[in-house]
């Protein structure tokens, strides 16, 4: 017996009715894109392997999917590496390409390598797979989608304000009330750092400060010991374990532990000009948040950092993220510009329209009706009025076989498809159709154009 089929853990199939409720969130957002002035481009699914190592710290270079050579990949590896079982040295002998692991590094490559095809501020979006070597849990998918958007070639803070609207136009679109942008700065983290005597660390201190929500207190305090980080500088750092307050006093509180830190208060006056630009100009539905142990993993970000929550009755990870990166391009050989973009978790979005009933009923395909086929000449009969219909862009089909009655009107049901078309002898002579209303039961002979305004 044929072994049954499967398909990797971590990815998933999508049936007619999940393709379209992930199309319903995706128009949606490619929607507010293009109301926002950002323009679409496409990126290869795979890249050289050098174009994506080294720009997501060690963690994320753990995650990134190589792709073996082809051909004989292992001729290139001699006895001697071979028996050192070194498996990072090894990669890079038989594996020179991989799957993007985001959109954002491949993005910084376009724009060097288009440099002079781009007009500058260069606002662009995104929405492709992207491929982690995670593990997978709900929510957390080995393959998804990421919906970015991004602006390169600009330092305004208007740009920040400007995202923390669009992630708001978003979610007010979609009716998801209750969503939180989470918001800090990188040059923050790099000042407290700085101020407790831990600056070689930063790194170190931002991954373990950004599991505070996962892992608690005791948890970070233990990683960040690990780390080598002094048990004297943790205890300067306690307060932001609690921080709390409005974002006034946030900002007032983080003014006193930073003062003797440009650095750190610079990240402050980058904060407060966007909190008072948004005070100017309200949020819709979503809430801003300052939340100074947001660090995000990625140590490309310069500036602000986002993260986006869902709502609290709904348990999930983070629904959204991005930041302000001063030199991403510059990894490739393009120096002093200036970008920020954000990220919407698609998968993770739907899961939250799911759990609180938020698609709109619309949203499931459905053929508007059915024509039934009693035989060559019927379905011919059938099929040139159904050809009329689809020109007036109604949603019609014939069934494909002479089947009994019984498993015909059985699939319309099936499928939920709320008219059935009968078209007999009887019809064709008087050329009108009968229409079933499969909801109702109901139904009628009617002349074309009835049918036409019924559909």
């Amino acid at each position: 017996m044929a072994q049954k089929p499967s398909i990797p853990k971590g990815t998933r199939d999508f049936s007619p009715i999940e393709v379209a409720k992930r199309n319903y969130i995706i128009n949606i957002i490619k929607e507010q894109f293009q109301l926002f002035g950002f323009h679409p481009i496409e990126t290869p699914s795979f890249e050289n392997s050098d174009t994506l190592m080294g720009k997501y710290g060690e963690e994320g270079d753990r995650l990134i999917f190589k792709i073996l050579n082809s051909g004989d990949y292992l001729n290139k590896v001699d006895d001697t590496l071979y028996s050192t079982r070194d498996s990072g040295k090894i990669t890079s002998k038989i594996s020179e390409k991989a799957l993007r692991y985001d959109l954002t590094v491949p993005f910084a490559r376009y724009v060097v390598q288009h440099q002079n095809e781009i007009d500058f501020p260069f606002k662009r979006y995104q929405v492709q797979p992207v491929w982690r070597a995670d593990r997978p849990q709900k929510g957390r998918f080995r393959e998804f989608y990421q919906c970015d958007a991004d602006v390169v070639g600009s330092k305004s803070l208007w740009q920040e304000i400007d995202f923390i609207q669009l992630y708001d136009a978003v979610f007010t679109k979609l009716n998801l009330e209750g969503v939180t942008i989470k918001m800090n700065n990188r040059k923050i983290l790099s000042g407290i750092a700085e101020v407790i005597g831990a600056s070689d660390k930063l790194i170190d201190f931002t991954v373990a400060l950004d599991k505070l929500d996962k892992v608690g207190e005791d948890g970070v305090k233990k990683e960040m010991i690990n780390k080598g980080i002094s048990e004297a500088a943790i205890e300067k750092v306690k307060p932001l374990f609690n921080f709390t307050g409005s974002t006034t006093e946030k900002i007032n509180g983080l003014k006193e532990l930073l003062s003797s830190s440009e650095e750190g208060m610079q990240g402050v006056k980058e904060l407060e000009f966007i909190i008072n630009g948004l005070k100017e100009i309200p949020l819709a539905t979503a809430k801003l948040d300052l939340d100074v142990t947001l660090a995000r993993g990625l140590n490309y970000y310069t500036g602000a950092i986002f993260e986006v929550a869902a709502p609290d009755k709904v348990k999930m990870g983070s629904i959204g993220g991005g930041g302000r990166y001063d030199d991403l391009t510059g990894i490739f050989g393009l120096k002093d510009v200036s970008g920020v973009g954000i990220s919407f978790g698609l998968d993770r979005i739907y899961l939250v329209l799911e759990e609180l009933e938020l698609f709109p009923e619309t949203v499931a395909p459905s053929t508007k009706a059915l024509f039934i086929n009693f035989g060559e000449q019927e379905a011919l009969y059938c099929y040139k009025v159904l050809n009329k219909l689809r020109k007036e862009g109604v949603t019609v089909e014939l069934y494909p076989d002479n089947a009994k009655m019984k498993k015909q009107m059985g699939y319309a049901n099936k499928r939920n498809i709320p008219f059935v078309i009968l078209a007999g002898e009887s019809e064709m002579k008087n050329d009108t159709f009968t229409v079933k209303n499969m909801l109702s039961g109901e139904q009628n002979e009617v002349d074309y154009e009835a049918l036409k305004s019924i559909l």
